[in-house]
């Protein structure tokens, strides 16, 4: 588990050099003392393991930068891929304040030779939301201009990259217009806009934190969203919210969210899969509400999943 003393944790990502494991992680400082304050105070830390337990935190990946730049106020959730230059490239957003206090979120990059020292991919974000495609913030319905939590893979053709994005529609109703949002990529670098992969009116608001990953020969989207995040009929069915998984036909979907279901309760939240040494497959997640209801912001050690019945489950652990 990685726990900081003195801050909260929360979103996280991997990456894997084949010796080491990499986790990018989003903290705040418990000096905060209210952790809905963390979001605008959030930094890239990085920790490294072996065996994706115990974790050895060493100098942060990423800062927010100096005022007036398109990632001024947070540096949010991402991903990490080796592109084929062998530069490690780390997707992040970047979050800054419209005129009137609305967030807008944008997606960019830093890259690595050893996954030590970062260095941003210039001055400008690679994608911003499309008004074409994506619901912004003059559309006026939601809080903010949501367009974050980059999932970047390679083409399962090999040409080029894709990107999963955490965006809404702009049409729908309000609590129902999650979407994720597809871009793709020749090189990692330029970004060129497609269609959504999902339709706004399947239970969500957003989908955070996307991953979509090929599980015991079966394809699944995972991704994250609260009860308060999900459409008033979602409520009625009583899920708390949590970690969230859905079929899918491959990498790129058709994603089956008609047949959605909950992998966590809102005790955990932006889960990830990753591989471990062995090549099995575990989940974790960040620690949610507490047994009180406050916010914990803690990382979970692995817990194993496996496929039963055309589902993605987590493994209870053994008894005793």
């Amino acid at each position: 588990m990685l726990a900081l003393r003195d801050s909260w944790v929360w979103d996280f990502w991997f990456a894997d050099d084949g010796e080491t494991h990499h986790l990018f992680f989003l903290y705040a400082s418990r000096a905060l003392h209210d952790p809905e304050r963390r979001h605008y105070r959030a930094q890239v830390g990085h920790a490294v393991s072996d065996d994706l337990v115990t974790w050895t935190r060493i100098e942060d990946a990423l800062v927010r930068a100096d005022p007036g730049a398109w990632d001024d106020l947070a540096t949010w959730t991402g991903s990490t891929v080796r592109g084929d230059d062998g530069l490690w490239y780390l997707f992040y957003t970047g979050s800054t304040l419209a005129a009137d206090g609305a967030n807008v979120q944008r997606i960019g990059a830093a890259v690595s030779k050893d996954l030590l020292r970062f260095e941003r991919l210039g001055e400008d974000p690679l994608l911003a939301a499309d008004p074409a495609r994506h619901e912004v913030l003059a559309d006026g319905t939601w809080h903010d201009e949501a367009f974050r939590d980059p999932w970047v893979l390679r083409d399962p053709d090999g040409e080029g990259w894709h990107m999963l994005v955490t965006a809404r529609a702009r049409d729908g109703a309000v609590d129902d217009r999650g979407v994720l949002a597809h871009a793709t990529s020749p090189d990692l670098r330029t970004w060129t806009h497609a269609d959504p992969l999902t339709a706004p009116g399947e239970g969500f608001a957003q989908l955070e934190v996307p991953q979509v990953e090929e599980v015991e020969g079966r394809w699944f989207l995972v991704f994250s969203c609260l009860d308060v995040d999900t459409s008033a009929a979602m409520q009625t069915t009583g899920a708390t919210g949590g970690v969230w998984a859905a079929p899918a036909d491959g990498p790129l979907g058709p994603f089956h969210l008609d047949r959605v279901h909950a992998l966590t309760d809102r005790s955990l939240y932006s889960g990830r899969l990753v591989r471990d040494r062995e090549g099995d497959w575990q989940l974790m997640a960040f620690h949610h509400d507490g047994e009180d209801g406050g916010f914990v912001g803690t990382i979970s050690d692995p817990m194993p999943v496996t496929v039963r019945e055309g589902r993605l489950v987590v493994v209870p652990p053994a008894a005793g």
